[in-house]
């Protein structure tokens, strides 16, 4: 009989997916204390866009809500998204930068880190590989899943076989989008099994309709583990219930370990939090339903949810589809980047502004011209000459210089933090700073005045406005 592991995201991705990462505190440790009882192999709980969302809207700070968690989860692994040399940012960081969170995201309770680059551009993971093997952490490398004319199963393989080569414990097929179909998932997987014996880990939203169909015929090809959430969070952007491929794996004679009184019992819970969101307006009913139409927009389902949140704050939510139109034209122009953070969020920005304006490309979000510069590393395809121009005008685009060579913020963001703060700083506190520097020195009256909408009152605010609530 062969075996399945399963992974729980409800706390990252069903949080993210459904409630725009706004799950309370108090709601996320309760859960985690339940789901860690039924038997999973490892609880993704860090990470994404959470560490954002605590400082910028919860006023929490991170690294403790981590600490609580890792208290909370006696008997289960638990797992974190990181973006590589983005780490849970939106830009580069340095490698002093990146080492130091990566040691402290492992010595406060991270046990894996699945680590992606939003090209598949392996310069941007490399550094990020190294030292989470440095620190003893799993390394799980993760491609990030699209369709174009350039990714093909072929591309993916070769893409699987050096991150081996780079020392991967384990590979992840993340599909954010939910545009994986059952058999292209079939046989990605046999190809996979055929290039390395490293474990395979399928991750798909259910945003399209098609998981149930997808993780099926991925076990059927010997997937070794697959990202679940427990069912009150599953479902529309989200993912697929563990209840439900518990079910089909025993269907099939496939070996599950879990506990059914403790999945039970963390139904029961999940079943009243999610009820309470629902209640306050944070659960959105449209993010269930499902999107067949995702299969052409490849839309990842925590940035479809905030962008229904952003349109509706905006009172422009009869663009909504206009704008969804717009994602695929903007990202052929790009050159086929796959839709995910941070590039789902500029590509889906610029749709935003090319819809909202009136005219494509009138109004620039300052990381799109960084993009077309190569700031963020290769395009998979060659980008449209004609938008690049209109764009950067005649400017020349240099090649972007060794990631190694960037130099340490670390000591001169210390001391920007402590003259604001007035004391020393910890040195989780300057990680906090120079990713989020506005949100981490705010004290919570003042960090939650700022979470007030901002008035799109001039050109200018408003690209900041959309960047700002996209991006979460």
């Amino acid at each position: 009989m062969t075996k399945v592991l399963l992974n729980d995201l409800t706390v990252r991705d069903g949080n993210q997916s459904l409630l725009a990462t706004r799950m309370a505190k108090e709601d996320i440790i309760a859960l985690v204390e339940a789901l860690d009882k039924v038997g999973y192999n490892a609880m993704e709980v860090w990470g994404g866009a959470t560490f954002d969302a605590s400082l910028r809207f919860l006023s929490e700070n991170p690294w403790e809500i981590l600490r609580e968690i890792r208290k909370a989860a006696k008997n289960t692994k638990l797992s974190m998204l990181l973006r590589g040399q983005n780490l849970v940012g939106y830009r580069h960081y340095d490698n002093d930068t990146l080492e130091r969170f990566i040691r402290l995201a492992i010595e406060n309770g991270i046990d894996i880190i699945r680590v992606f680059d939003a090209l598949n551009d392996l310069r941007n993971i490399e550094y990020s590989m190294k030292f989470i093997k440095k620190y003893g952490g799993h390394c799980q490398a993760a491609i990030s899943y699209t369709v174009s004319p350039v990714h093909t199963e072929a591309y993916f393989v070769d893409l699987v076989k050096k991150m081996a080569d780079l020392g991967a414990d384990s590979i992840c097929i993340k599909d954010m989008a939910g545009i994986l179909m059952p058999d292209a998932a079939y046989s990605l997987v046999k190809a996979l099994k055929a290039v390395t014996d490293l474990p395979i880990n399928v991750h798909s939203h259910t945003t399209a309709g098609l998981t149930h169909l997808v993780m099926l015929r991925a076990m059927e090809a010997g997937a070794d583990m697959v990202d679940t959430v427990i069912s009150p969070f599953s479902g529309g952007t989200s993912h697929i219930a563990g209840e439900t491929i518990i079910e089909t794996a025993k269907n099939m004679g496939i070996e599950v370990d879990y506990n059914e009184e403790a999945l039970d019992a963390a139904y029961e819970l999940a079943d009243k939090i999610a009820q309470k969101y629902i209640d306050n307006g944070l659960y959105k009913a449209r993010a269930l339903v499902v999107n067949p139409k995702i299969l052409q927009y490849e839309v990842p389902g925590g940035m479809l949810s905030n962008l229904m949140s952003q349109l509706q704050d905006q009172k422009m939510f009869h663009k909504f589809t206009e704008v969804l139109k717009e994602i695929p034209k903007v990202r052929k122009d790009m050159g086929y980047p796959p839709l995910v953070t941070p590039l789902s969020q500029m590509v889906g920005t610029q749709a935003v502004l090319n819809v909202i304006s009136g005219e494509r490309y009138k109004m620039i979000p300052n990381e799109i011209k960084v993009y077309l510069r190569g700031g963020y590393g290769k395009s998979p395809a060659p980008v449209d000459e004609d938008i690049r121009k209109k764009i950067l005008k005649d400017e020349v685009v240099e090649e972007r210089g060794e990631i190694s060579s960037m130099p340490p913020v670390y000591e001169e963001s210390k001391k920007e933090m402590e003259e604001k703060l007035g004391r020393e700083a910890l040195e989780e506190e300057v990680l906090s700073y120079i990713m989020n520097p506005q949100q981490a020195v705010l004290k919570p009256k003042e960090a939650t005045e700022a979470k007030k909408p901002v008035s799109a009152a001039t050109e200018k605010t408003e690209v900041v406005e959309f960047e700002m609530i996209i991006e979460r």
